[in-house]
């Protein structure tokens, strides 16, 4: 099941790419924030070394949550993403639309992207967090 949400793209801010400018969820939705998830494992050890698989373990964990809530990823309305490094994202780019096929289709929430000079996690290098809209 799916959340009908609503994208709010106003033309005067230009077509968006990879993300909605706004997103309007349906009323009487439960809402769910799912804390910042790096890639780690269960026993709190990152997981990966190189920045587009920890980006794909840390939104895997943010899904399980989702998921967790009896959610579904196109539930997710809004996300955050907190990266140490702009420029090894940037250039990651290609393949972190592979990954975000692969793990949330074509939706894409209203997100934020925000670079930090470092995370809880030691060795982390990404970071996501959510709010989803759940029926």
């Amino acid at each position: 099941m799916s959340a009908p949400f609503e994208a709010i793209n106003p033309r005067a801010l230009g077509r968006p790419r990879g993300f909605a400018h706004g997103i309007i969820a349906p009323g009487g939705g439960r809402l769910l924030f799912v804390a910042g998830q790096t890639a780690i494992d269960a026993d709190g050890r990152i997981t990966a070394d190189a920045f587009v698989e920890q980006f794909e373990r840390a939104l895997e964990r943010v899904l399980a949550v989702v998921r967790e809530a009896g959610g579904w990823p196109d539930q997710i309305a809004r996300m955050t993403v907190y990266v140490t490094n702009m420029d090894e994202y940037r250039e990651s780019r290609p393949a972190l639309r592979e990954v975000w096929r692969r793990q949330m289709g074509s939706h894409y929430p209203a997100m934020a992207l925000v670079a930090v000079t470092a995370l809880v996690d030691a060795g982390a290098r990404v970071e996501i967090e959510a709010t989803a809209v759940l029926p």
